[in-house]
């Protein structure tokens, strides 16, 4: 029988709107890794508690114009009487009797449980970043793999306007955009693994479409819904890794990982339909994205679930099974959402992210520009490797190497930065400048920008026959550093910053960068024919230069900013509280541990 000890928490609590219950809340338990905070959402607002893990924000306010209140059960230091519950499991459960109208239990991991993602076995937690790598590698190579049978597919369907040449990248990007506002949020309710089984299942269906695909209009669409089934890594993976690694120094080498597949993806595109469009047409372009894809569905049959609430909303379950208590729930079932509330609440969350949170405005803005550019080298490349220098698609798919090479080195200098400040928050004093969250990730950002906007003017100026081709070549490298070094740091300043909202803010973070991505492209050949490629780079280096300002200014200013934001302040003020009632339960031990001793 587990014996266990109850802690009745009192706090502060905003006055409910006239008729809302007031629900109060008793804890029952040992030490937790991080609490166990209960949100009884009463007031139709969107309520995420996270038990057991260190991300417990409060409730969020509703979007609607006349603000109500949520009333919430949140943990403080101050013991009661003591309580004994039997544990329904053959480990110990952590359970917490909530004082309602109805007798509740709500339950939370305990310390050291093997089923919090947070303490997988250093092999789960590998097997769960190499997978999703490799989600994301197949959802960004598909986004490219048409560019290099642009002259196939023109002399298949006889295209004689070279603008719809454009539609097979760019329409799968459209997916991009439509899915993450869907399934980012989705997955913060039901889960990451049924939003990554479910559209990977249609991400392979649709790659055998646009194979099979009999006319232009019906490879179009098949691409579409191919970049909707392949939008949830791009989108979803970086809450997977939030879900799994509970430190910013792990989060960030995750991400890190994660960001050179989104990355490389692209870069593969190219080479492969470069060298098998010309020799064995285009249908086998989309064939072998298929058969990547074919292989990578042993390794997500067996991907585990990773996110905490929906883990506890499984336990719960079972432990109803088991004990016949319907009384057990998981905090996830406390919300009572309707499903038009769950819609305007939960769904419209990473637009309400962008439109009401700076951090997220100007990150994606800028993400975005990076990325509409990165886009208009697949018009802009063969425009000047193949027009300029006379290369043949497969030779010049391999000038995009040189973006990976950059990507790469990008890594190794996170790395390097990562150590670095290790070192100096180890310095006895420590400079004053290592504690400032804004260091963590941004200084990277701040020498990326430059490259990356110096890779422009390289590229435009040197692309001429009198000057040999691997001049402009090189200009990858810089241009692969920037690019990396500018989502690395960002992506990873988002998801510190938002945690729990993490994939709601790299949700919107994909589909605005996406339609950048979608519609600046289609501007390529018609400004490089009107301005010159030097001129054409020129525009696009001067764009590259007026953004880099941000993270400059996040830099500077990044802390006021985090300290008026309401996402922040509610993850900021949960963390405290559970800080303090892990501290007194803490001590409390040590105090029974003093009395048994005597």
């Amino acid at each position: 029988m587990a014996v266990s000890s109850t802690h009745r928490h009192e706090s502060p609590r905003p006055e409910a709107r006239q008729g809302a219950e007031k629900p109060t809340g008793t804890f029952v338990g040992d030490n937790t890794d991080a609490g166990a905070v209960a949100h009884l959402n009463t007031d139709h607002e969107d309520s995420h508690s996270v038990h057991g893990i260190e991300k417990t924000p409060q409730t969020e306010s509703s979007i609607s114009s006349s603000q109500s209140n949520t009333t919430s059960a949140l943990p403080s230091s101050r013991p009661s009487t003591h309580h004994t519950r039997r544990s329904a499991s053959h480990r110990s459960i952590h359970l917490e009797n909530i004082a309602s109208p109805e007798q509740r239990t709500i339950v939370s991991f305990p310390t050291g449980d093997p089923d919090n993602p947070y303490n997988w076995s250093r092999g789960k937690k590998t097997y769960v970043l190499l997978t999703c790598m490799v989600l994301v590698l197949n959802s960004t190579t598909g986004s490219a793999l048409p560019s290099g049978a642009t002259e196939q597919t023109k002399e298949y369907f006889h295209i004689t306007n070279d603008s719809l040449l454009v539609l097979p990248v760019s329409i799968y990007l459209i997916g991009y955009v439509l899915g993450p506002l869907l399934f980012a949020p989705l997955s913060e309710t039901f889960g990451r693994r049924p939003l990554i089984l479910g559209t990977f299942i249609l991400f392979t269906a649709f790659h055998l479409g646009c194979a099979l695909a009999p006319t232009f209009s019906g490879l179009i669409i098949m691409r579409l819904l191919t970049g909707i089934g392949s939008s949830t890594p791009v989108s979803v993976i970086g809450g997977v890794y939030a879900d799994i690694y509970s430190t910013p120094k792990a989060r960030g080498r995750a991400v890190t990982m994660f960001m050179a597949a989104t990355t490389w993806g692209p870069l593969l595109g190219p080479i492969v339909s470069g060298y098998v469009a010309p020799a064995m047409g285009w249908r086998w372009t989309y064939w072998v994205g298929l058969m990547i894809a074919g292989a990578t569905w042993p390794f997500v049959v067996f991907l585990p679930e990773t996110y905490g609430p929906v883990l506890l909303q499984r336990r719960a379950a079972r432990l109803r099974r088991e004990t016949g208590d319907a009384g057990i729930v998981a905090p996830i079932e406390m919300q009572r959402q309707t499903w038009q509330e769950f819609c305007t609440v939960v769904l419209t969350r990473p637009v309400r992210m962008f439109l009401n949170e700076w951090i997220v405005l100007f990150s994606c803005l800028y993400l975005s520009v990076a990325y509409a550019i990165f886009y208009i080298f697949f018009q802009a490349y063969p425009i000047i490797f193949q027009g300029v220098y006379g290369m043949s698609a497969g030779e010049q798919g391999l000038t995009f190497l040189p973006i990976g090479v950059g990507a790469m080195l990008a890594g190794g200098i996170y790395l390097y930065w990562e150590r670095f400040l290790e070192k100096a928050r180890e310095r006895d004093p420590m400079p004053e400048w290592a504690g400032v969250e804004e260091y963590v990730r941004l200084p990277i950002a701040c020498l990326g920008a430059p490259l990356f906007a110096i890779s422009l003017f390289w590229l435009g100026w040197t692309a001429r026959p009198s000057i040999h081709w691997i001049v402009p070549t090189l200009s990858a490298l810089p241009f692969g550093i920037g690019f990396l070094l500018i989502f690395m740091a960002l992506i990873n300043y988002m998801v510190d910053a938002y945690e729990i909202y993490a994939a709601s803010a790299m949700g919107i973070a994909s589909c605005t960068r996406s339609i950048f991505g979608v519609v600046v492209p289609f501007a390529a050949r018609p400004m490089y024919d009107a301005l010159g490629i030097g001129w054409g780079c020129t525009l696009l280096g001067c764009v590259s230069l007026v953004m880099g300002v941000v993270p400059f200014a996040f830099l500077r200013y990044g802390g006021v900013i985090r300290s008026r934001s309401r996402w922040c302040g509610e993850l900021k003020r949960a963390k405290e509280e559970e800080r303090v009632r892990r501290e007194a339960e803490e001590g409390e031990s040590e105090v029974r541990e003093t009395k048994g001793e005597v």
